[in-house]
């Protein structure tokens, strides 16, 4: 049987992010992506010129009509703009008697643009952390969330665990913006105090649009099809990993990553370029 799995994120013009990388990501995973839009995006791989954000009754009213009618095993939101149309994502949640949730907490573009109002920081961590699954912030997001810097490895211990205590059940500490490691790590801690570790090698390349909402695209993918947890975080490792190294360098900003990569290439060598660490 087919998983069905939903995004509720914005729509990216440029194709590389948003709906259209998860969209992507599902399809290569093996489950049915379905959508809510929560806001349509004027960009390209070189910046977000525009955004059109969606009224929280319309967002309300699509999730309503995939709940309704699909079952969703598993959810995630990307780009949710608004502290309003986060309030009414909860809801929805609460209605619909909560399926697994990923939240990747999108707020800044790659060109630098936020994407996510000031007041909605507030209703994200009250209204919308507490239902999460697994929230998978890089370094800039984990320090608004958590309200602290993040310059060492207890730093990112002491802002996981700030994040635990608003309700999340687990939290991936994604290390791409710590480039002092040898390798990319990303460290998971658990609500119930486990931690481990993924990591995989540094790859140099400006096509990087997208890598945050592809790799929770494919956690929640492996999720809904009841991977073990700590498995699924290690294959939406593997999946960017590959999606990043074998670029499609298109446009002439922060170009995409390569969605087909992982089924295309080799497999085994990206498992064998992960290190998943208990």
């Amino acid at each position: 049987m087919v998983q069905v799995v939903m995004t509720v994120a914005g729509s990216d013009s440029g194709g590389g992010a948003g709906i259209q990388a998860d969209l992507k990501t599902f399809q290569e995973l093996g489950v049915f992506g379905t959508t809510a839009v929560t806001a349509i995006t004027v960009q390209n791989t070189k910046g977000v010129r525009e955004v059109c954000p969606m009224t929280p009754a319309v967002v309300a009213d699509q999730m309503d009509a995939i709940l309704e009618d699909f079952d969703v095993a598993c959810i995630k939101t990307g780009m949710l703009f608004s502290a309003d149309i986060i309030r009414a994502v909860a809801q929805k949640l609460h209605e619909f008697n909560r399926p697994l949730l990923v939240i990747d907490p999108v707020m800044i573009a790659k060109g630098g643009q936020s994407l996510l109002l000031e007041e909605a920081i507030t209703a994200l961590k009250t209204e919308l952390l507490p239902l999460a699954t697994i929230v998978t912030p890089n370094i800039p997001e984990a320090e608004v969330l958590a309200e602290m810097k993040i310059e060492t490895q207890e730093d990112v211990e002491v802002a996981a665990k700030k994040l635990l205590q608003l309700g999340v059940k687990a939290v991936v500490m994604k290390g791409g913006h710590r480039k002092n490691n040898e390798n990319a790590e990303d460290i998971v801690y658990m609500e119930n105090g486990e931690q481990f570790t993924v990591s995989a090698k540094w790859v140099e390349t400006k096509d990087t649009h997208g890598t945050g909402c592809t790799f929770s695209a494919a956690l929640t993918a492996e999720l809904a099809k009841g991977v073990p947890l700590q498995k699924a975080i290690g294959t939406a490792k593997q999946f960017i990993q590959a999606a990043i190294s074998h670029g499609l360098s298109i446009g002439h900003g922060h170009g995409p990553t390569n969605h087909f990569a992982y089924r295309t290439f080799n497999e085994v060598k990206m498992k064998e370029d992960v290190i998943n660490e208990s």
